[in-house]
């Protein structure tokens, strides 16, 4: 049985790895709010349990990498962004792995706004067909967030294999929550 503590991070790559064109700043944003020791922001980085594995590795090998991943998760924050819809690759493995498979909550944090998440399905034009699918038939437990930082710690301290969010795929904090983090809106 795996230890399962860590926090699983999902994003869209684009293709690339260099700044400024992909998800993957949101995902470094993440790693340098750990690694400040001034604040309170912590996250077990499940990425950082298994062995790297670099882009040009088989894919069977990075299939089986991300697997061990995430069975030692207790959730996943799935940054989204712009072109999030528009994966087709690995972003919906994980998302289709991490609910199916490992049932772990979902932390979705939305990249084009700062502001309070009340409407998560007017959102949907973001989410990859992997998430659309496991909201509409009630198998994705999720809380849909603003990728702002005070919320990003909550849902990552609150959520996990065995403390999911309400609301069945479309879960929000409520507005005395998003007071309690001074996000406004």
């Amino acid at each position: 049985m795996a230890y399962r503590n860590g926090t699983y991070v999902a994003f869209h790559a684009n293709g690339t790895n260099i700044p400024g064109k992909s998800d993957i700043d949101y995902y470094n944003l993440m790693k340098a709010w750990t690694a400040k020791t001034d604040d309170e922001f912590t996250m077990n980085n499940s990425h950082d349990k298994a062995a790297a594995v670099r882009d040009s590795s088989k894919k069977a090998t990075l299939r089986a990498s991300l697997l061990e991943r995430l069975r030692n998760s207790k959730n996943m924050v799935l940054i989204i962004g712009e072109t999030t819809a528009l994966d087709d690759d690995w972003v919906p493995f994980e998302i289709e792995k991490a609910v199916d498979i490992y049932k772990l909550p979902i932390i979705a944090a939305y990249t084009a706004t700062g502001k309070p998440i009340r409407n998560p399905s007017a959102l949907q034009a973001f989410w990859p067909s992997a998430l659309t699918i496991r909201i509409n038939n009630g198998t994705a437990n999720i809380i849909h967030i603003p990728f702002k930082k005070v919320a990003l710690m909550d849902a990552i301290s609150q959520f996990s294999h065995k403390a999911l969010p309400l609301g069945r795929g479309l879960g929000i904090y409520s507005d005395e929550a998003y007071v309690g983090f001074g996000i406004e809106g």
